[in-house]
């Protein structure tokens, strides 16, 4: 892991206190509820496993067993944790934080919003998304960076060489986990149009200031399906018929659409 952990503290700073009413970290997806403000919000974030610890006495969460008991605001500041599960929870736990702003969010999938800015351009996709056959004959030239390449794909190890062709740039958010962001946005071109998407991305206004124009992430709106579903190994795509909202919103720069 990469990134520096100052890049996640305007984020944390940004947070009001909760309570933490419920963490889960499944198969695919770690989910937190939280009571904030009045009511109970839920974030998501990739589930990074780490099988190193399995069967030592350094667990990859120490506190397991007993982090709903820990303050909304520690579990979100979990993020700066060398243990990829642990990070996981934190990024779940600082989505959940995050104050909405509904004004900002429009309903559109991101792969509607790459499709609509990639038209006839490059796009350079980091992340194989479940999107990527429908979107390859909507855009100019579809590259796919992904750590463990399918048929198509370009390994990660190509990303100096590759993201510097993006007109569009689309980074999964998973990179926020594994701490890889920093270095993957250091190789775009300044003209390149820069989105992160996925479920685990954190909609704030504060990710416009390092250099992304457009965020698609998810709102869960059903959370005791979710939270159930979480716990029960549910791929994105059985979530989001639970009862998660795909939404994005703009810098300002442009149009999300």
């Amino acid at each position: 892991m990469t990134e520096p952990d100052a890049f996640y503290e305007p984020l944390l700073a940004s947070l009001p206190d909760g309570e933490t009413a419920s963490v889960q970290v499944g198969l695919f997806w770690t989910a937190v509820a939280v009571r904030v403000d009045g009511g109970l919000r839920c974030g998501l974030a990739a589930t990074m496993s780490d099988t190193s610890h399995h069967y030592t006495n350094e667990p990859s969460i120490p506190d397991a067993g007993r982090l709903a008991e820990l303050p909304a605001r520690v579990l979100a500041a979990l993020v700066r944790s060398p243990r990829l599960p642990e990070v996981s929870i934190g990024m779940a736990a600082l989505n959940a934080l995050l104050r909405h702003d509904p004004a900002r969010w429009t309903d559109i999938h991101a792969e509607e919003v790459i499709a609509r800015h990639g038209a006839g351009r490059t796009v350079v996709l980091v992340g194989h998304f479940p999107f990527v056959p429908h979107l390859e004959p909507r855009v100019g030239k579809l590259l796919v960076l992904e750590q463990e390449p399918r048929p198509g794909d370009l390994p990660a190890s190509a990303a100096a060489q590759v993201i510097p062709q993006a007109d569009v740039l689309a980074i999964t958010a998973a990179t926020l986990v594994n701490r890889t962001f920093g270095g993957l946005m250091a190789l775009r071109r300044p003209d390149a149009l820069t989105l992160l998407l996925g479920p685990t991305t954190p909609l704030s206004p504060i990710l416009f200031e390092s250099g992304v124009d457009i965020l698609s992430g998810s709102i869960v709106e059903d959370i005791p399906a979710v939270l159930r579903g979480v716990s029960q190994g549910a791929s994105f795509h059985q979530l989001h018929r639970m009862g998660v909202r795909l939404v994005s919103m703009t810098s300002g720069r442009l149009p999300v659409v």
